[in-house]
Formats: C-alpha cells, structure tokens, sequence
C-alpha cells in the first residue's frame, strides 16, 4: 500500500507531504503514525534544518477520520499530544495550504511557525456542524486572534477565507494556487541562509517561554544564547563577517 505521508529529506529541507487525497488527507490510524514518525525523524535528524508540511490532492487536511477507530495502544499519541510534540520541535516548521484545512489539520496550521496559503484554501473548524466539539480551535485559534472573530467563526462552524485569516495574521502570504510550493521554498531557502543552530535557539527560547514571566524568558533566552554562541557555526557567522563573504554553516 502507498504510505499515507511522503517523507524525503532534500537540502536539509524535510518535505512532508499527506498522502489521502481520495479521503481529502483525513487522518485515520496510520496516517497518524505515520505523520509521528515523519515529525520525529525531522526532530532527531541533524540533517534537516527545516520542514515543509503540505497535502497531496485538493485538500490539505479533513481533519480525523471520523470512520476511523483508532486504537491508541502506547505507540500513538492522542491528538493534543502529537501536537504539543509538533510545539516542540525547535526546527522551522513551514505549512503549505493547497486547499480546506479543517479541524485536527486546521491543529498543524495554529502552531506551524510560516503559514502560507493558496487562494483556494480555508481554514476551519467545522465540528459543530458534526454535532461534537473541537480541541485546536478553543486552544490555539481562540487565543491567536481577537475573541469576538474566533467566536465568530468556531460557533458557526465556517471556514475562515484566505483574505481573513491573512487580515488576522494566522498566515504569512496568500498566493495563486500554482506559486504555492515555489512560495514554500522561497520562505525555506530565506530562513536557511542562516544559521540553523541560531534559528532553532530563536524558536526554542519562544516556545519554551511562552508560559513565563518576562524576567524568567529573559534568563532562558540568554542561557540559549550562550550555547548558540559557543557553536561552530556562530565562529563561522563572526568570521564571515570579518571577511565579507557567506558563511558556510554546517549546524555544529
């Protein structure tokens, strides 16, 4: 059977792409495993830099399989624990819409770091309409926007159009459906001019200080700091500068 999640790794870029599209990428059992193992490899593999998360077909993600009963035997994790393990991993996480990304999918598009959406693509939470609740919607969407606009759309169970959720800053860029993966490298090979240990130590520092005190961010931003500078890359950034030419970085 063809996997149902794409994973190759090409210039320190992982590429993952859901692989559903006659079941609109809705995420079943296996699907769930799979996208676990991808997102470990991008974690652990010191040669992926970056991460680029898309849908094959016209939909980015239906949300769960809904006829699909999973069985969570200690080897997969429930929803709210994959995505906290996607929180968490300190290399950018770039998401490309190709098209509806609904509830659990809508989950992957909140806590990416660069979300870039075609013109033919939604992001919603239709779960009311289904006669159930939804965990990323009150999680993540209600607290990355104004109150009254996720209300608005998590209570009718409508989809957010790409206008709107560029107007309320849940995405970076809105293009034409045929730029979207030329958009996706472009983000990727812009971040990827730097140096990786720095940019994961910039993303790590945020997450991790999400739930601190000002002060207490400060102290683990410079603890953070202090173990970038001391990284090879951080000699080779300051060298470069002195002699004017582009840094090689080899993420050590």
């Amino acid at each position: 059977m063809e996997p149902t999640v794409l994973y190759e790794v090409r210039d320190h870029i992982a590429h993952v792409t859901l692989n559903r599209p006659a079941k609109k990428n809705a995420i079943n059992g296996t699907m769930r495993k799979e996208v676990q193992a991808a997102f470990a490899d991008v974690k652990h593999n010191r040669d992926v830099w970056l991460a680029i998360l898309t849908g094959r077909g016209d939909t980015f993600c239906a949300g769960k399989d809904l006829f699909d009963k999973l069985e969570f035997d200690g080897t997969l994790m429930p929803g709210e624990e994959l995505y906290d393990y996607m929180r968490h991993i300190y290399k950018p996480v770039i998401v490309a819409l190709n098209g509806p990304c609904l509830a659990q999918g809508a989950g992957f598009a909140l806590i990416a770091d660069i979300v870039l959406m075609s013109e033919r693509a939604t992001i919603g939470w239709p779960q009311v309409k289904r006669g159930i609740s939804s965990n990323s919607g009150p999680t993540y969407f209600a607290h990355a926007v104004p109150w009254c606009q996720a209300m608005g759309y998590l209570m009718r169970g409508v989809p957010v159009p790409p206008q709107d959720a560029l107007r309320m800053g849940i995405v970076n860029e809105v293009v034409p459906h045929e730029q979207l993966d030329e958009t996706a490298l472009r983000w990727a090979r812009a971040i990827l001019d730097n140096a990786p240990l720095a940019v994961q130590g910039i993303k790590e520092a945020a997450r991790r200080g999400e739930d601190m005190s000002v002060l207490s961010r400060m102290h683990l931003a410079k603890y953070i700091g202090a173990r970038v500078v001391a990284s090879e890359d951080a000699r080779e950034g300051i060298q470069a500068f002195k002699e004017k030419r582009k840094p090689q970085w080899q993420g050590i």
